[in-house]
């Protein structure tokens, strides 16, 4: 296996809200309308951004993140995409030097120079100081230059290219425009598939300003970076055979790709079904209940009593259920929703869910299952109360305190944990094949009376 060189940037910022992921699309569509190939990858957990960049680029757009996924996935990931893209485009998380890793950091250990996006509305000199003042912070990594968002006129332009150094160039200026800004709820930008018809206005409108500022002419000139290959360890087909049914729909939606191709690549057969409209469970071996935004969805799901009744059978059936935070909200007893109306859900373990407005959890933690350690990660503005004691707790990337409750009710295995599983295939496996039955016997002998 050889290397392969193909051109590539990050694109990170002094903070969270400053405009990459509009920039990022608007960049992938504009390549896109050329012909280009480009390959869009996103640092970090994040379920919702890679769809808004999946329909802006016409192509699969996978997380890139070293602590959650490993250094050698990321590596060999990056080469996939090189030998078939014109051009690799990282979508950065928070600010530039933010999270362990940072973007920084994978910028630096990827050899990825950085374009810098900065929202300049309200100051002109400043936000070349600013802009400075990150390239040089460290000197393990390259800024090809800065990207100015929210630039006010031609005037404003010039005050902050003229404060610039020579080896930080103003790489392009976007005005204010409120035709290319995409919409957002409680938990990030607003699910793509709701919204598919207005994001193509906005990817649109966004390609036609890059275009207009002069984009294609530094795009042509980003610098080729080598990518080599690394052997990864080979999958073992312990799930062939078995049927995993995933629910996939508005209300639950946030999803790996990477998860789903695990456990294909283990001979899983995926079958997805919709909580929201299906009256019927596919048939299948285990069940996986992954998280998304119920709370928006309360009053259909628990009206559909037909697939809840399929559900709670399932359990009784003593098969292997998955349920990551949305999951795990829809298998508590009831779910109090953003209006502070209360509904009935499928009652698979004791426990009242209710949102609670701006104020959430997020971040990396270690699932300790008694299959095996998972790395995952929590995003949630929601709690549970009057749930049972958990088996075990989340434990932080970078702080003492436990982290999430991971609870086991019978079959069923709940967390507000979102996992990755590729950072341990065997547990995995073993979790969905019921292998372990390790804290499995008392939740077994509590009777579970089902509400709704």
């Amino acid at each position: 296996m050889t290397k392969v060189c193909c051109p590539a940037l990050l694109l990170a910022a002094p903070a969270s809200g400053q405009g990459k992921t509009t920039i990022t699309a608007a960049l992938a569509r504009l390549l896109k309308r050329q012909g280009k190939r480009v390959h869009v990858f996103k640092t970090g957990p994040d379920y919702l951004d890679p769809q808004i960049l999946e329909q802006a680029s016409g192509q699969a757009v996978e997380m890139l993140d070293t602590w959650m996924a490993g250094d050698a996935r990321c590596q060999q990931k990056l080469y996939e995409a090189a030998k078939v893209a014109d051009l690799i485009l990282v979508e950065g998380a928070m600010g530039m030097f933010d999270g362990e890793p940072s973007s920084a950091d994978l910028a630096a250990r990827f050899n990825i120079p950085i374009a810098m996006v900065m929202d300049v509305k309200g100051m002109a000199q400043t936000s070349a100081a600013i802009a400075s003042g990150l390239a040089n912070f460290r000197n393990d990594f390259s800024v090809a230059g800065l990207i100015a968002n929210n630039c006010g006129s031609e005037r404003h332009r010039q005050l902050i290219e003229d404060a610039l150094p020579e080896s930080l160039p103003l790489l392009m200026t976007l005005k204010r425009c409120e035709e290319i800004t995409l919409p957002e709820r409680h938990l990030g930008l607003v699910q793509a598939q709701e919204v598919s018809a207005e994001l193509e206005k906005c990817f649109e409108a966004g390609a036609d300003r890059l275009e207009e500022s002069g984009a294609m002419q530094w795009l042509d000139q980003v610098a080729a970076v080598e990518f080599h290959p690394v052997a990864l360890p080979e999958v073992p087909l312990t799930l062939r055979g078995k049927t995993i049914a995933v629910a996939k729909d508005e209300a639950f939606s946030f999803i790996y790709e990477a998860n789903l191709q695990l456990l294909r690549d283990m001979g899983a057969e995926i079958r997805f079904f919709s909580p929201l409209r299906d009256t019927q469970l596919p048939q299948a071996d285990a069940l996986w209940l992954a998280g998304g935004y119920p709370e928006l969805h309360s009053h259909a799901l628990s009206i559909n009593t037909e697939i809840k009744e399929q559900i709670r059978l399932f359990h009784q059936q003593d098969k292997a259920i998955l349920a990551e935070c949305g999951g795990l909200l829809y298998c508590l007893q009831t779910l109090r929703d953003l209006d502070d109306k209360e509904y009935p859900m499928l009652g698979l373990m004791p426990g009242k869910g209710a949102m609670r407005g701006k104020r959430g959890c997020q971040g990396m933690q270690v699932a300790p299952l008694p299959e095996g350690d998972v790395r995952a990660h929590a995003h949630h503005r929601s709690r549970s109360a009057e749930t049972p004691v958990p088996i075990s707790y989340g434990v932080r990337q970078r702080h003492p305190a436990p982290g999430e409750p991971i609870y086991r009710e019978g079959s069923l295995t709940a967390s507000y944990l979102h996992l990755f599983f590729p950072s341990n295939p065997e547990a995995i496996a073993d979790l969905f094949l019921r292998k372990n039955n390790e804290a499995r016997e008392q939740s077994n002998k509590r009777e579970i009376n089902y509400v709704g």
